[in-house]
């Protein structure tokens, strides 16, 4: 099941409902942190990728630009890439992909390279892979995927090779940067896309939720990289799909949202089971969900204009700032001095901020 981009009457509603809000004098709950406008980007992009390289700086890949059907902003793939430096909090640009994609992965490798894979562009799904290589900032292709796949997932392993899951499909498979090849593992029981990957602290990574060609899921697996096969865990309490994962320090994961959603609910690696928690105080679909340096989670998207704060002490949430603008498909980055940059989505107009706690 392919999602479409979302109605803007979401974002006239949350408008209507600021406007009246604020027209008022309403006083709302203190922020815990705030939320500044950085750099423009070079392009407006959503559904892009934001990886954080080892020297600090975030590498921004690919994406759409405009509007599926709209005749004066048409719909645009992108190659291009630009690097965020949180020293001077600007974007520049960078070396070009071979190929326009959206929709892609993108894995920091253990040796500082990002390996970018699969997503679509005006001709469908894409089985190509190229690798950036942040000492010369340029992108190289490497040997294709052993299937086209969009909204997959990929996961770095503890071995240090890559794991890329569904994208409407069932199959997975392993990248091997030592080698640079690509290679089939187990299948999965169910096809999935917008689902999550989450590695887990034994090594196994949590493939949770998705859609199938029907309809959104509930159902969880695991992958154990030692014998390269699906197991299945959980289910969720309920079906979920375009929602965030996010690891606790516990070892337990966060999931948030997913299709207009305030749920939450944990993972326990220890039980295999999941349980309800939060809820959020708003629907959110295509949230993010960023860990902070001190444990708490930050969760912003579409299509609320505010961000919450997730304390797995209490399993609350709480009111973090107001965003510029309800992002959907945007990108969440954590940095190292531990401010959060947010930056894209759906006609955001290139638009980034920044969080800080």
């Amino acid at each position: 099941m392919k999602r479409g981009r979302p109605v803007r009457a979401a974002l006239l509603l949350a408008a209507i409902v600021c406007v009246a809000a604020c027209g008022l004098g309403v006083a709302g709950p203190k922020p815990q942190g705030t939320l500044t406008q950085t750099g423009a980007m070079t392009a407006a992009r959503d559904h892009d990728t934001a990886t954080l390289l080892k020297d600090g700086r975030v590498l921004v890949v690919g994406g759409e630009e405009g509007t599926a059907g709209d005749l004066v902003n048409p719909l645009t793939y992108l190659a291009s890439a630009e690097l965020f430096d949180p020293a001077t909090n600007t974007f520049s640009p960078t070396g070009s992909m071979a190929s326009a994609r959206s929709r892609h992965t993108a894995t920091l490798l253990p040796d500082g390279r990002v390996l970018v894979a699969g997503g679509n562009d005006r001709s469908g799904a894409l089985a190509s892979a190229g690798i950036y290589d942040p000492s010369s900032g340029t992108f190289s292709d490497t040997g294709s995927m052993t299937a086209a796949r969009e909204d997959a997932t990929a996961t770095l392993l503890q071995d240090g090779r890559v794991l890329i899951v569904g994208g409407h499909s069932s199959s997975a498979e392993l990248y091997d940067p030592k080698d640079n090849t690509f290679s089939a593992t187990g299948t999965m029981a169910t096809t999935r896309a917008f689902q999550t990957a989450t590695l887990l602290p034994d090594g196994r990574v949590l493939i949770a939720g998705g859609a199938d060609a029907l309809e959104n899921l509930s159902s969880a697996e695991l992958f154990d990289p030692k014998s390269g096969d699906f197991h299945p865990t959980g289910p969720m309490s309920k079906t979920r799909a375009g929602h965030a994962a996010t690891p606790m320090k516990d070892g337990r994961v966060l999931m948030v949202g997913g299709t207009y959603d305030a749920s939450a609910e944990l993972y326990d690696p220890k039980t295999s089971t999941f349980g309800t928690t939060g809820p959020m105080a708003d629907l959110r679909d295509e949230p993010t969900a960023t860990l902070l340096l001190d444990g708490r989670v930050l969760v912003a998207g579409r299509p609320d204009s505010t961000a919450q704060l997730y304390d797995s002490a209490t399993g609350t949430f709480g009111f973090a700032a107001d965003t510029m603008l309800p992002r959907q498909g945007a990108t969440a980055t954590l940095l190292e001095d531990g401010r959060v940059l947010i930056a894209g989505g759906f006609g955001d107009e290139g638009t980034a901020e920044l969080y800080k706690p």
